[in-house]
């Protein structure tokens, strides 16, 4: 195999205007793709510097928007960032001490659940 990385991860949302203001605002995501390719728009974004790029995507067939659970992303300040996204209205749980490290977990506007992790 010679696999290198994830390349991208769908996330399924409801309303793509919504989700990209809150990854981007909230989440501090850069817009990699916004365009239309026939009738599907296609929204790209990813944390900066990253590999790995997120799809913003309400076209999927029989997978429903808020259905994603488990994606990890990973900060050098989870504290920080906590405060900072409660600032913005994000309802956070945690931090939390765990054995493997620390992490908060929040939702997207469409119930998507998300990890922030710090080692």
């Amino acid at each position: 195999m010679n696999i290198t990385h994830v390349r991208l991860l769908t996330i399924p949302v409801s309303d793509q205007d919504a989700a990209k203001t809150f990854y981007t605002d909230a989440l501090g995501f850069e817009v990699v793709s916004d365009q239309s390719m026939g009738p599907v728009r296609w929204l790209q974004l990813a944390p900066k510097g990253a590999q790995t790029n997120v799809v913003l995507a309400n076209h999927v067939p029989d997978v429903a928007p808020g259905s994603m659970h488990g994606l990890m992303l990973e900060t050098s300040d989870l504290d920080a960032d906590c405060e900072q996204l409660r600032r913005a209205g994000v309802d956070v749980d945690g931090p939390q001490d765990l054995p493997w490290g620390r992490q908060a977990t929040l939702t997207d506007p469409d119930g998507n659940g998300l990890v922030l992790a710090e080692r």
